[in-house]
């Protein structure tokens, strides 16, 4: 997996997989209609504007339209169950997301479909990293190490918030907590903006959130940013280090997205999108477009998408099971 950074590392990774030879006739015919993308969040959201981002951009490569469809519910699950039951042909995808694809497979009994087995990988397009953010007057804290030291003075005082049980912020509030031993409350929301006017407000002094989702109110006055969650810097936060700069790795979320289609479409095809797909997060325009919407623009072959896929099911199944998560 790459994060697009630089032009060199960019043209790099769209030649490289550029060079498997001559498509098959089958992938030479596709596409000669148009492809419908799902989205299984609602219009609106960060990820349903990465979504159609994407939609344009791959337009443009394969020459046909691609029309994005919002099908929200059930924690992601609705859409991405509709994604695995259409027909393998390509004209059906998936822009497929960590939470409804790996931490739903132990959050959500009786989910009608494997991710790992209804799904064909193409390609990572963007990752989201969560952030910790404090309100100073109510936490006032710089660092990590500060964070943790005061969580462990007022236990069961901090509350930490996210858009729902469940979701990556969730997720990565609950991992931090299990990793440090702190005892800290979660508060679900149901509005991202109500959840960001409370975070500025204080009435709920923390959060361990995407970026998107809080970037217009980050300040010294307002919401301070403590550390990425993620292995790197973010584009987006540039001046906010990681948790493992401040001496704490392994301390990782970020919401991933990336193009998926049913189980059984033809390789050709697979093959075809993953170069187009590579070709577009590539692109300078569509990367620039990603990283102003506070999204990371990533880019993988098929076989390294479905890697993270599986590591990441693991990777929530033991801290859902060990934390006692439920999404009821």
């Amino acid at each position: 997996m790459k994060r697009i950074g630089h032009a060199g590392s960019i043209l790099g990774v769209a030649l490289a997989l550029a060079t498997g030879g001559a498509a098959p006739a089958i992938a030479q015919e596709y596409a000669n209609r148009i492809v419908k993308l799902i989205i299984p969040f609602a219009g609106g959201s960060a990820s349903d504007v990465l979504t159609r981002i994407v939609a344009e951009g791959l337009s443009a490569r394969i020459g046909q339209r691609v029309v994005v469809e919002n099908k929200a519910g059930a924690g992601g699950s609705l859409g991405s169950n509709e994604a695995a039951k259409a027909a393998p042909d390509g004209y059906t995808l998936l822009m497929g997301a960590s939470g409804p694809l790996a931490a739903n497979k132990t959050l959500m009994k009786n989910l009608p479909f494997d991710a790992e087995k209804d799904f064909e990988a193409i390609g990572l397009v963007a990752s989201m990293p969560n952030v910790l953010v404090v309100n100073p007057a109510k936490i006032p804290v710089r660092t990590v190490k500060e964070y943790i030291e005061f969580a462990r003075t007022h236990p069961g005082e901090i509350t930490y918030s996210s858009v729902g049980n469940g979701t990556s912020q969730h997720l990565a509030g609950a991992l931090f907590a299990h990793k440090f031993k702190l005892e800290m409350r979660h508060l679900p929301y149901r509005d991202a903006g109500q959840m960001a006017l409370d975070l500025v407000s204080g009435t709920v002094p923390s959060s361990f959130q995407l970026i998107p989702n809080v970037a217009g109110h980050l300040g010294e006055d307002k919401l301070r940013p403590i550390a990425i969650m993620s292995d790197i810097r973010s584009p987006v936060l540039p001046e906010t280090p990681t948790m493992a700069e401040q001496g704490f790795p392994g301390v990782t979320s970020s919401a991933w997205f990336g193009l998926f289609a049913p189980a059984g479409t033809p390789a050709p095809i697979i093959r075809k999108l993953s170069e187009q797909t590579a070709s577009m997060i590539a692109d300078l325009k569509v990367r620039d477009q990603i990283i102003r919407i506070g999204a990371d623009p990533m880019s993988s072959s098929p076989e390294e998408l479905r890697k993270l896929l599986s590591t990441d099911i693991v990777k929530w199944r033991d801290l859902i099971v060990a934390t006692g998560i439920s999404i009821n």
